[in-house]
This record gives structure tokens, C-alpha cells and sequence, in this order.
């Protein structure tokens, strides 16, 4: 019973903060929520490009970067052992880093911002 009261208030007091910290949005007086929706995007979509360039990217080229080592540190040891160089997982990973490190060059072109 200590439970489902506890899991109740958490409940009732995440929905009284999100109706206090909800923002409206009201479109222009003639009723154009398109127009409004679309003014918002123009403003928001500099620093969503700026984050994602600075932020997003950055970090995923660090994780693909050091899987890409170790795999192929792996594969080394697996050579040493077997006499066999598996080349597909260390190419695979290659190929997704320079994707990613070159993808702020051309992304924003494709999606048109």
C-alpha cells in the first residue's frame, strides 16, 4: 500500500509541475498556427544546426572512434592467434567515421536548413 501511494504522489506532483511549467502557444490573431509553427522553426533551427554540429556529431565520431580502435586492436590479437585478418567489422566502423566526421558538410544541405 506504501507503494502505490508513493508512486501516486510522484505522479500527482510530476503533473501539477508540468501544468505550472507549460508554456502556451498561441498562433497570430488571425489564427495562423502554420505561420506561428513555422516562425518558431526559423529561429529555433540556427541553434538546433549549431548543437548538433558542435555537440551531437563530436560525440558520436568519439564513440565510433575508440570502437573502431578497439575492434581493430581485436582483430589484431585474433590474427595473432588464428592467422586470419577479419577486415569487415574494422571497415564497417571506418566507413560510419568518416561518414559522421564529414556529414556536417552535406547533412544540412540534404535536409534543406
Amino acid at each position: 500500500m506504501k507503494k502505490g501511494k508513493k508512486v501516486l504522489t510522484i505522479f500527482c506532483i510530476t503533473f501539477v509541475l508540468m501544468t505550472l511549467f507549460c508554456v502556451t502557444a498561441y498562433a497570430a490573431p488571425t489564427g495562423d498556427v502554420a505561420g506561428a509553427i513555422e516562425d518558431t522553426w526559423k529561429d529555433a533551427s540556427g541553434q538546433i544546426k549549431q548543437v548538433v554540429n558542435n555537440v551531437v556529431f563530436p560525440a558520436i565520431d568519439l564513440i565510433l572512434a575508440v570502437f573502431f580502435f578497439a575492434k581493430l586492436g581485436m582483430a589484431y590479437f585474433d590474427y595473432r592467434k588464428h592467422g586470419q585478418f577479419e577486415w569487415a567489422a574494422p571497415a564497417i566502423l571506418f566507413a560510419c567515421l568518416i561518414f559522421t566526421l564529414t556529414a556536417p558538410l552535406y547533412i544540412w544541405k540534404i535536409l534543406g536548413m
